[in-house]
């Protein structure tokens, strides 16, 4: 049977974009050999969490909302884009289900970042720097990625990466994490700025990975954003 991996829609106030986003996801996961579970953002917490029931894995997808800085006790910052709360309400029950049952999980862009303040860290709210972090779909390779050694993203990239443990990735974020999260730790950053482009639990038994840039638009053409997907699926398959 294909392990089942919930996502929530991307955003409840953008249908359009919602609508162009949750099919890439889908793809992804359903390539990777699971199947894909929309989670929308508009029903009782009851009917989600029956949802959950019968899901092994998470991913956490994009938005084009930010977190509320209130929620990692920071002052708004004037560039910081409006919250989703409909959003964030069906991020954290997914998280919680995700580390009391010890599902895998996966967040990607807006995903790491509500991840890293679901376990207590911060974020830099915009980020100043000659790379362009923000540089959208148009642009296949943005910058590059330094990942650490000894961690599971780069056990699931070593294989499918031409240049050691430098990864060439897409970018489309103008936040990342600052403070890491409870259980979380620092697995990849920009080598021109040190910006976090990866994180990663600490728990060797419970696979959480999350990954500031988009897999999920170039699984088509890039070993290691297939890897990451296959990795997720994998992991839920144990479950």
């Amino acid at each position: 049977m294909r392990p089942h991996i919930a996502i929530p829609v991307p955003h409840s106030g953008d249908a359009e974009y919602a609508g162009r986003a949750l099919p890439q996801y889908v793809r992804a996961v359903e390539l990777a050999g699971g199947e894909a579970i929309a989670v929308p953002l508009d029903c009782a917490p009851s009917k989600i969490e029956a949802l959950m029931d019968g899901c092994e894995g998470v991913l956490l997808p994009g938005s084009r909302a930010d977190v509320l800085p209130e929620k990692y006790g920071a002052a708004r910052d004037p560039k910081t884009a409006a919250a989703d709360l409909l959003r964030d309400v069906v991020d954290e029950l997914l998280l919680h289900d995700a580390y009391k049952r010890r599902k895998p999980v996966l967040g990607i862009c807006y995903g790491l970042q509500i991840l890293n303040v679901h376990r207590a860290g911060s974020l830099l709210q915009h980020i100043e720097s000659p790379v362009n972090h923000e540089a959208g779909r148009g642009v296949a390779i943005a910058h590059e990625v330094a990942v650490e050694a000894d961690s599971l993203l780069a056990r699931i990239v070593a294989e499918g990466c031409a240049n050691g443990l430098r990864i060439l990735v897409n970018s489309s974020h103008h936040q990342s994490a600052e403070t890491v999260g409870n259980g979380l730790r620092t697995v990849g950053r920009c080598p021109e700025d040190n910006i976090i482009e990866a994180i990663e639990g600490t728990d060797p038994a419970h696979f959480v990975l999350a990954v500031q840039w988009h897999p999920e638009r170039s699984i088509d053409d890039d070993a290691p954003s297939r890897a990451i997907f296959e990795a997720l699926v994998r992991a839920a398959g144990s479950k």
